[in-house]
């Protein structure tokens, strides 16, 4: 299934013009919709991707078509040195930084715990906590030095709730580890005027389950969705304009925003 780019009608949210958001993995899926709808919001938009360089040039063309500024950054967020040049190469072409949408992560490999090795659990690590912390450190940094305050937002999953379907349990762990962090750092930085919050997709139809995931295992997953649909990118978006705004949000941290169609009812 494929997701249609046509740009929706966002909601306009004046105080998103002009702020200046970095997006980890920006260049497919839920970081790509939200790019675009933060370009619809008018905001200068900082495109991070690893090796789908065209795609995100792509989504830049997107961003500034619908009324933003984009930056292109690339850099493998596994490898934490390369952390501080992307957030370096972000401020230089943003201009600072206002918003930080950690959405960068994967699945790896679906795994059964029998074969578990030192590769896949260092992988899901790497991928999915190690380089969220090291950007979460950076934000922190950088927002506490330009003492404006500024909104970070995390992405955990369904599967931090429900631990995962099958050769999953690894990353369903990692995302538990972001929902339970995004509450801690949103004490520790609340009195810097940091908000920081999550949000968790559930079944969303990305290039992460074309690849991960069967069509029978989407079959599966979709009898146990009471909306009896799976979710499109675009569907994560508002959650994210939201959790950024602070017309909408400002009193709003330490939270995990499901976007599961029903899936889970905390």
């Amino acid at each position: 299934m494929t997701q249609d780019h046509t740009a929706p009608n966002w909601p306009q949210l004046a105080d998103l013009r002009g702020k200046r958001v970095l997006i980890t993995g920006a260049s497919t899926g839920i970081g790509a919709a939200a790019a675009r709808a933060f370009g619809a919001n008018g905001a200068r938009v900082g495109v991070h991707y690893n090796a789908s360089r065209d795609k995100a040039e792509a989504v830049a063309r997107e961003v500034e078509a619908a009324g933003g500024k984009a930056v292109l950054i690339g850099g493998d967020v596994t490898k934490s040195a390369e952390i501080p040049r992307i957030m370096a190469e972000a401020l230089s072409g943003l201009g600072g930084l206002d918003v930080l949408i950690n959405n960068a992560g994967g699945l790896v490999k679906r795994v059964p715990v029998t074969d578990y090795d030192d590769g896949i659990i260092d992988g899901i690590i790497d991928l999915n906590i190690r380089q969220v912390a090291h950007f979460m450190r950076e934000a922190a940094r950088t927002l506490i030095a330009q003492g404006t305050g500024g909104s970070i937002v995390n992405v955990s999953s369904v599967a931090a709730r429900i631990g995962g379907g099958p050769g999953s349990v690894l990353y369903a762990a990692s995302k538990g580890f972001i929902s339970t962090a995004t509450r801690g750092w949103a004490r520790e930085l609340v009195k810097h005027r940091i908000r920081v919050n999550a949000v968790s997709p559930g079944v969303i139809m990305t290039p992460f389950h074309e690849r991960y995931s069967t069509p029978e295992q989407l079959v599966a997953m979709q009898a146990g969705i009471p909306m009896d649909r799976l979710g499109q990118a675009d569907e994560c978006v508002g959650a994210f304009l939201y959790l950024a705004s602070e017309t909408l949000g400002s009193f709003v941290t330490g939270q995990i925003l499901e976007v599961n169609g029903g899936q889970y009812m905390p």
